[in-house]
């Protein structure tokens, strides 16, 4: 990865997000051409009633029979009845071109999120990810139901509108453009400074979900290092950064309506007066003259509509280019790699780690600097530290997720820098504390580690995690289906599964980081024995929630700042009455 990379997922350009959705449309053009054609009848027939009325006018000024008058009411009555169909046939059609274009861009952008390598979304965080395919979506789902709809109608009404105004009388058609320079100054006030607000805005969101997700998921770490303060700082300054962008958004687009209304009040006016002067002087008729204010003045609601939906419209529009960047972020190719061959006598991979240094790309400071670490085949090393010493980090490069910028991370005699991730997936397994629970049968979920694996396999793992008790309780044991829709599982069972996926993809090395975090004290015991069981026979590294899970491995490494500053058993570390032995004395208390 260059070190150019951003420390966000790219956002696409207003013309880029454009080209997306127009080579999208062009797929199906019998739908979009369906809807523009019933947008433009629709909006057509609306303001039919108001030339229809300029007729009643004249009829009456100029003593025509009641017959024709009712002749009139009756076209009046029929527009105003196919106006309505035509606008519901287009709301239908609009509304499912946009669906149509939603779940393609839901599913490109997923697909993208997927194919992205670890690093990767490391890189950049889960809220930034999690924020585009979960909250982006739901802005451009909204903007789609509402906003799309009415501002495309409502421009072509304006259009057709404008156009009648004209075919009236040039002029009259002129006074009303004169309304426009007002318009256009509102609107070049407004765009060139709404889009970055809006892009701060949702790039806000995205920072507050990154602080709620990493507090949330690490709580117990962060209660046992007595950070909640901190954390719980974090999340109400970026809280208090949201709301303050909130009130921004808010007072900028009522600065901008006040123009808006001012350009209407200039149209408004103009109109009146060049009708007056054109009447008396014989150029236009009463009708004429009567239709063209009524005219303008419908445009009120259109515009009206436009610049309140302008709003959700400029939040879709943020989002969707968010949504579209993703598209564009390097991709790797997802094979199935093979491992290295096992050591030649037969037994589980050493790691070791040699000077190993690691940034963030477009960030200076190193988050491990220098690291040497090993840990002999079979064995088990914990890492302890408090949030931010690079815990994680050196976890996921242990992983094969990253590459350092020194040194190196190798399996037995093979370099991880050398592996694409199916190669790195092969060797390592990495669990972590976000696990997932698909929804479908428990089976398939356990699949999802072995695809070729039996029943009986299954129940082994499951047998070795102590899930068997729960799993033969179910209503239809392997088969019953879990997840949303289904059975709920308790952070107990799923952490159980997760362990059972790691029994089943038989790699060589597992990295467990906080794994089993969200269980809860209650299945917190059992768990440990549950992942002492899952790692029989392979070399293990973990990353330490619990600092009695540090003490049963068969080293400890503590981090600070990057660096590791004490390695040892538990018994070494507490009586050298260091870092850990302060660590320790304070999770003794904590408990």
């Amino acid at each position: 990865m260059s070190t150019a990379d951003p420390v966000i997922l790219r956002t696409a350009t207003g013309p880029q997000a454009t080209r997306w959705v127009t080579a999208h449309l062009r797929e199906v053009p019998g739908l979009t051409t369906a809807a523009v054609l019933t947008t433009v009848a629709g909006a057509a027939l609306q303001v039919v009633p108001v030339f229809i009325l300029g007729q009643v006018v004249d009829g009456v000024v100029a003593g025509e029979p009641p017959s024709v008058l009712v002749t009139i009411g009756a076209l009046l009555v029929a527009a105003v009845l196919l106006g309505a169909a035509a606008t519901a046939g287009s709301t239908y059609l609009i509304g499912r071109l946009g669906a149509d274009l939603l779940a393609r861009l839901r599913e490109a952008a997923v697909r993208a999120v997927l194919g992205m390598p670890s690093a990767r979304i490391e890189q950049v965080g889960r809220g930034d990810v999690l924020s585009r395919v979960g909250d982006d979506v739901a802005v451009v789902s909204k903007g789609i139901r509402t906003a799309v709809p009415t501002v495309f109608s409502s421009g072509v009404l304006v259009a057709i509108a404008t156009a009648g105004m004209f075919g009236l009388d040039w002029r009259l058609g002129l006074a009303g453009a004169g309304a426009l320079p007002a318009y256009w100054l509102a609107l070049r006030w407004y765009l060139p400074r709404s889009a970055p607000l809006y892009q701060r805005q949702r790039e806000a969101q995205a920072d507050r979900a990154q602080a709620l997700i990493s507090g949330l998921n690490g709580i117990d770490t962060v209660r046992a290092y007595r950070l909640e303060a901190d954390f719980r700082a974090r999340v109400t300054r970026e809280s208090w950064r949201v709301r303050d962008l909130g009130i921004e958004v808010f007072r900028f687009f009522g600065r901008f309506v006040g123009r808006e209304n001012r350009a209407e009040f200039i149209g408004l006016s103009l109109i009146i007066v060049v009708g007056y002067v054109l009447l008396e002087a014989g150029a236009v008729t009463l009708g004429q003259a009567s239709v063209a204010p009524l005219l303008f003045h419908r445009l009120f609601n259109p515009l009206g509509a436009i610049m309140f939906t302008f709003d959700e419209a400029q939040k879709s529009g943020a989002s969707l280019t968010r949504l579209v960047g993703v598209l564009a972020e390097p991709a790797e190719e997802r094979l199935v790699g093979l491992a290295p061959a096992a050591p030649a006598d037969g037994g589980p991979y050493p790691v070791t780690v040699e000077g190993l240094t690691f940034a963030y790309p477009g960030t200076e400071r190193p988050v491990l600097v220098d690291v040497n670490l090993s840990i002999p085949a079979g064995g088990s090393l914990a890492l302890v530290g408090a949030t931010g010493a690079g815990k994680t980090t050196l976890a996921a490069l242990i992983a094969g997720i990253g590459t350092p910028q020194a040194g190196s991370v190798r399996i037995s005699s093979t370099d991880l820098a050398g592996l694409d991730e199916a190669g790195a997936r092969a060797l390592v397994s990495i669990l972590t504390q976000e696990t997932h629970v698909f929804s479908g049968p428990l089976a398939d979920d356990l699949r999802l580690a072995a695809p070729e694996a039996g029943e009986a396999e299954l129940m082994d793992a499951l047998r070795t995690v102590g899930a068997t008790p729960w799993v033969e309780a179910l209503p239809d044991g392997l088969d019953t289906v879990v997840g949303e829709g289904g059975e709920r599982l308790d952070g107990t069972k799923v952490a159980q599964l997760a362990l059972a996926r790691l029994i089943l993809h038989r790699s060589p090395v597992v990295v467990l980081d906080e794994s089993t975090a969200e269980a809860g004290s209650q299945g917190a015991a059992e768990l440990e024995r549950a992942v002492t069981a899952a790692c029989a026979g392979r070399t293990t590294l973990y990353v330490a929630h619990r600092l009695t899970q540090a003490m049963a491995a068969d080293r400890i490494a503590v981090l600070d700042a990057g660096r590791v500053v004490e390695q040892g058993t538990h018994a070494e570390l507490v009586a050298r009455g260091g870092r850990y032995a302060r660590l320790w004395q304070a999770w003794q208390e904590g408990s």
